[in-house]
Order: C-alpha cells, then sequence, then structure tokens
C-alpha cells in the first residue's frame, strides 16, 4: 500500500479580537474607512463585547497612530521597503509589530498568530516570511529599535522626536513652528495625541447647569467651560440628558470657541448671529442655547445634506435656522452682528481622536484648504456689518491655516484684530496674544485655534 498523501497541518484563524482589527486595518488600507467609524459598526455586528472588545480597539486604534513606527522597524527587519511588501501582508505585520512593541501580549502569541493567519491567508512560504520578520523585530524591544532607526537628536530633534512619537516629521515641523518660543514642549505635544482623550459633554444653557449635569451622569464639572462636564467612562449616547438634547458631547476647546464669539464686544447687538461653517451643529446648538436668553437668532450655514440634516437634530427646539448653501454664496443681506466661522481644516489639532489621520493627511492638502479658508472668511467678514465681530477658528494648529489666514484677512479686508485672550478666560497658558491657540497636553482640549476681528 501507498503511503497516505499528509494533510497540511490545520490552521488556527485570527481570534475574534484581532480578526476585528486586521479587517479595519484592512479597510483603511484599501477603502480609506474611518476606524473610529468602522470599529465600533463592526464589534456591534460579531457581538464582541468586554474585554475582546478593548483588545481589539487598542490593537486597531494604536496600530493606526503608530503605524509609521511599525513601517521603518517592519522595513529595518525584512530588509526591504514596506510599500514593496503585499499590502494584506503588511497590515499582518503592523498588526504583529504592534502587539511586540506596544502592548504585553506574550510574544509567541504574538507571532504565531499573525504567522497562522499569513498562511492562510497566503501560503506557507510567505507565512516562513512573516515568521521571520516577527521573531528579528521581538528580538529587541521598542526602545533599541528607536535608538537604531531614529534620526539622531542632535542632529535633528523634530525628526528624531517625530520618529519616536510615530507622527510625519512635517507634523512635528508645524507643532515646532506654532509654539514658537514654547517649542520645547513639542514632545508633550506629540505624546498628548496618543492618549486617549477624555469625553467632553456641554451642558446646554436654560436646559441645565453644568453642576447639574455631573450630578446626573456622574461626571466632574469642566475646568474652563462653564458648560463643560468631564465623562469618567460609558457610551455618551446612552445618556438620557444627551438623547433628550439637554446635553451634547463636545470637547471642551469647541464650548470656548463658540462662547468667545458671544463674549465679543459689539456695540447695539440686534441679535442676528451666524455661523458659516455649521456642520454637524455642536457650535450652532451652543450659540443659539446661550444666545436665546438674549432673544439672538442664528442662522446657520451648511452645504452638505447630510451634515446639515445633523444641525438640524442637533439644535431641535432652538432659535435656528438652516440653510443648505455653499458659505462662500449663501445669498445673505449683510448685517450680521457676530459671525463664528469655523473652517474646514486638516484636523492637526484633533489626532487623539482620529487615529489614521495622520497617516492621510499630506503636506499636499494645505494649499486647497487655505484657498478655501481665505474664501469663507472673505464671505463671513463680507455678511458683518460695521462694528460686528467674526471668530474665525479651526481645530489646526498649522500657521498657515492660522495666522497666515487671518493676516491675509487683516491686509485685504476692513477689518482689526481683538485681543482674543480675555474672551476665552478663565483658560491661561494662551501666549502673547492677540490669537488664541489651544493645546491638548497644557488645556486637555484640542488644538483649536481663535481669532477675533472686529468690522469697520
Amino acid at each position: 500500500m501507498s503511503p497516505k498523501p499528509r494533510r497540511p497541518p490545520r490552521r488556527k484563524p485570527l481570534d475574534p479580537a484581532r480578526r476585528a482589527a486586521f479587517d479595519v486595518l484592512r479597510a483603511v488600507s484599501e477603502r480609506d474607512a474611518y476606524p473610529n467609524l468602522a470599529l465600533p459598526a463592526l464589534l456591534r455586528e460579531r457581538g464582541i463585547t468586554g474585554r475582546d472588545a478593548a483588545f481589539a480597539t487598542e490593537l486597531t486604534y494604536g496600530t493606526c497612530r503608530t503605524r509609521g513606527l511599525l513601517d521603518a522597524v517592519i522595513g529595518a527587519a525584512a530588509g526591504r521597503k514596506p510599500e514593496a511588501i503585499d499590502p494584506v501582508l503588511l497590515d499582518l505585520l503592523r498588526l504583529g509589530t504592534y502587539q511586540l512593541l506596544r502592548t504585553r501580549v506574550d510574544a509567541h502569541a504574538a507571532v504565531s498568530t499573525t504567522v497562522e493567519q499569513a498562511a492562510i491567508e497566503f501560503d506557507s512560504a510567505r507565512a516562513g516570511f512573516v515568521n521571520g520578520v516577527l521573531r528579528t523585530i521581538s528580538g529587541r524591544d521598542e526602545k533599541a529599535w528607536v535608538d537604531e532607526l531614529a534620526p539622531d537628536p542632535q542632529a535633528d530633534a523634530i525628526g528624531h522626536a517625530a520618529f519616536v512619537h510615530a507622527h510625519p516629521r512635517w507634523i512635528a515641523q508645524a507643532f515646532a513652528d506654532a509654539l514658537g518660543a514654547a517649542a520645547g514642549e513639542l514632545d508633550a505635544v506629540l505624546a498628548s495625541d496618543d492618549e486617549r482623550p477624555q469625553v467632553h459633554l456641554a451642558a446646554r444653557p436654560g436646559a441645565l447647569t453644568a453642576e447639574e449635569l455631573a450630578e446626573a451622569v456622574h461626571g466632574t464639572v469642566g475646568r474652563y467651560s462653564p458648560y463643560a462636564v468631564y465623562l469618567p467612562a460609558g457610551d455618551p449616547g446612552e445618556l438620557p440628558a444627551v438623547r433628550d438634547g439637554q446635553a451634547l458631547v463636545q470637547d471642551e476647546g469647541s464650548q470656548l470657541v463658540a462662547r468667545a464669539l458671544t463674549l465679543a464686544p459689539v456695540d447695539g447687538d440686534t441679535g442676528r448671529w451666524l455661523d458659516l461653517c455649521a456642520g454637524p451643529g455642536g457650535k450652532t446648538a451652543l450659540l443659539a442655547a446661550i444666545g436665546a436668553e438674549t432673544g439672538a437668532r442664528v442662522t446657520a450655514v451648511e452645504p452638505s445634506a447630510h451634515r446639515a440634516d445633523l444641525v438640524a437634530q442637533n439644535t431641535r427646539g432652538l432659535p435656528v435656522d438652516v440653510l443648505r448653501v455653499d458659505g462662500r454664496q449663501t445669498g445673505q443681506e449683510p448685517g450680521f452682528d457676530r459671525v463664528l466661522v469655523d473652517v474646514p481644516c486638516t484636523g492637526l489639532g484633533a489626532l487623539r481622536r482620529r487615529p489614521e489621520a495622520r497617516w492621510r493627511r499630506q503636506p499636499a492638502d494645505i494649499p486647497a484648504l487655505t484657498k478655501l479658508q481665505r474664501e469663507l472668511l472673505s464671505a463671513a467678514i463680507a455678511l458683518t456689518r460695521p462694528g460686528g465681530v467674526v471668530l474665525y477658528a479651526t481645530c489646526s494648529p498649522h500657521l498657515a491655516e492660522t495666522v497666515g489666514v487671518v493676516a491675509d484677512a487683516l491686509r485685504r479686508h476692513p477689518v482689526s484684530a481683538l485681543d482674543t485672550r480675555p474672551l476665552f478666560d478663565p483658560v491661561d497658558g494662551l501666549g502673547d496674544g492677540p490669537y488664541v491657540q489651544l493645546w491638548p497636553h497644557r488645556h486637555g482640549t484640542d488644538a483649536m485655534f481663535a481669532a477675533a476681528l472686529q468690522v469697520s
């Protein structure tokens, strides 16, 4: 009798948590999916909860955040550029490498689970390649790899900081430029992007106080905004106050921006207010709730149908008119007293909330965005009456999107810059002015920029 052919060994697929992380990584790579949207949906669909959901979240977000660092280590261990590796294998390697360098997962488990999946996805040859790369990586810890691969801190301090904290160099440079004389805080800024941001709620003025909201949700009253409450844990969307519209999920920095516009000095305010870039409506709702106490009414402009629907939803019951038009051509009569223009931007100030964004954004995105920002600010100024105030805001500290856009407006339009810092009382650490730049490492908020301009 001839011997029976040997069966290939049965391969064990990834466990549910790792499989969820891997599938989201593939969606990000293949379809530009947003992990903060894709992962929660996938966890619900597959019924993954508890510790498995927490593990999947850590693997997904951590791998997305540290992609540049992981790729540098993978490239060194593989002896080839990451872009020369099959994209599916590369995502598997990223998942395995993150576990080896940034988690307490047993090295054998990190390697074996990844190798098994490589064999299922491809064949034993490529599983062997994955095995060799991960075993090489597992021979050293993250510090040793960083010491070998990072730029020399003496010759290139910004490049070194960017590598250590897994940021593209251009973003680290943009942060250092914005910090100016405080550039020594660059490490702290970059590190803050990897911290899980606390959930901030805004108590709607006239509905309930921050103290009442804090008691209802077992949270704590915020440091700066009179409406802010910090939520210790849990899904904010399930809170009765949020479901009933008495509170919003909103970063404290955004609350401060909306409030600042209402505090700006305007003689003879007639209560005609405008939010020129309103979607999804969080700042609009806060503006309208504050304004309602003095009879103000907010016109909210949002060209995207979906985001305009969110504005209407978030401002229900408030004195708000939603216009679904381009903010550069609203067709509105000039004469607004107060105008908020919170422009579309790179979002570099909220990287801690979007794990993949630091690698998705490119320097080439800046020119088109700054052109749009200048046009929107010009439109805002044209719609504001003499003596009225425009508050320009952006969730990015990049100088081209902040002081660059404002300087252009000061040159081209009949406006003067107000000292914006008093409008953010009691926030400290705001620098020399006249503008405001918030920072996550200093203020616990997104890195919001704000400039108040008075029209003459």
